[in-house]
């Protein structure tokens, strides 16, 4: 009789915690391997560019699951390997150093890793991605640097906030119009903007960096497309990520975006994806969607394991995510395509303390909350039930 073999997870962070741990709250009593390119236990993320990096919290507050939550789970859980290669005919991963994993199924859940620019490598510049990042960035914020964040969106207004919440001389750098401005909208964009120079935050928006200043091997300015130059003698880069699938090259599996996944997060017979590195059709939208957020990687990868055991159901969230900058709290549900169109519906901009809806083709996509946690709970209905636009209330 031939071994029986394990299902196997790619990824250990919280998508692929998550489907580890749904397989087994659902009853499956297999062999089950979790393999993680870290070192560090499992951990989430979210708060390393706020609670960590402020230093706040500390590292063991942020573990999502003990020596013993692990024991229980039983499953092989290999640390520090990456996969650097799939072989999907003969059902077997491959990992560094050579070493292969074969399976009977496979999750993928290798999120993403952040982008880069020329001169990275310089001592001074940094990026934020792991709980290493982020207590290496705090070490350094300490020593009372001149700090320039290169990029507006979520993680670059968490880290500028948090930076001069420290006290410190900080610089905030976009090629965009306004800080989030592609996330959310020109209006919303304009109120972060607001939010930040408030606290003292300088900004140079619809400005890019031509390269990086050194001395020796040090950073100690930043050139932008205009011709001016910031000092600098920390930079954090927050210029977005890239879905970790190049171990997946020549698999033959779809890979655009991310793992290219049918609406229920199948790849291919037996393997799915789920997380950040998963691109899916949410059939509640009527696109195709890449969502990096800590919510959607708990909630697919529950839907990845449930459709792994025969649940066969369509994943269609509503996504939901948040921003703590200051003492705001941005939080929203839904989708923000750069074409709709946002309404006010309760409170106003200027008060910081409103919410809005974002509808397209006349249909609410979208709701967003600032500072107002219980309408918006309110409001997330507009979106599960495809409301109709309608005036501000």
């Amino acid at each position: 009789m031939s071994r029986p073999k394990p299902i196997v997870i790619v990824g250990a962070s919280a998508a692929g915690l998550s489907a580890a741990q749904t397989l087994r709250g659902r009853g499956y009593d297999g062999l089950l391997t979790l393999i993680g390119d870290e070192q560090q236990l499992p951990y989430d993320r979210p708060p390393l560019s706020k609670q960590i990096l402020a230093g706040t919290w500390t590292p063991d507050k942020i573990v999502l699951a003990s020596d013993a939550g692990l024991d229980k789970l039983d499953a092989e859980l290999l640390l520090g390997r990456s996969a650097v290669g799939l072989d999907v005919a003969e059902r077997g991963v491959v990992l560094d150093g050579g070493q292969r994993i074969d399976f009977d199924a496979l999750i993928i859940a290798t999120g993403v890793v952040p982008r880069r620019l020329p001169g990275a490598g310089l001592a001074g510049v940094h990026l934020l991605r792991t709980l290493d990042d982020a207590l290496s960035l705090r070490a350094h914020l300490l020593g009372r640097p001149r700090v320039v964040v290169v990029g507006a969106g979520f993680l670059g207004t968490e880290i500028a906030a948090v930076a001069r919440g420290m006290g410190l001389d900080v610089t905030l750098v976009d090629p965009r119009p306004a800080p989030m401005q592609p996330q959310l909208g020109d209006r919303i964009g304009a109120v972060v903007a607001d939010l930040h120079t408030d606290h003292g935050t300088s900004l140079r928006c619809s400005v890019g960096v031509r390269r990086f200043i050194a001395a020796a091997t040090r950073v100690t300015g930043v050139e932008l497309t205009d011709g001016s130059v910031l000092d600098a003698d920390l930079v954090v880069l927050a210029v977005g990520a890239s879905p970790a699938v190049g171990w997946l090259a020549g698999s033959g599996l779809p890979l655009g975006d991310g793992v290219q996944c049918d609406a229920h997060c199948r790849v291919a017979p037996q393997i799915y994806a789920a997380g950040d590195v998963a691109s899916w059709y949410n059939n509640h939208f009527h696109t195709r969607m890449r969502v990096e957020h800590r919510v959607n990687a708990t909630e697919q990868a529950m839907a990845v394991a449930g459709n792994l055991l025969g649940d066969n159901r369509a994943y269609a969230p509503v996504p939901y995510f948040w921003s703590d900058q200051y003492d705001a709290r941005i939080q929203a549900y839904g989708i923000f395509p750069p074409e709709a169109e946002m309404t006010v519906l309760q409170g106003d901009l200027a008060s910081r303390r409103f919410v809005a809806s974002y509808s397209h083709h006349g249909t609410v996509v979208g709701v967003l909350g600032w500072n107002s946690p219980r309408e918006l709970r309110a409001l997330r209905q507009l979106v599960v039930d495809r409301a109709p636009s309608s005036p501000p209330m």
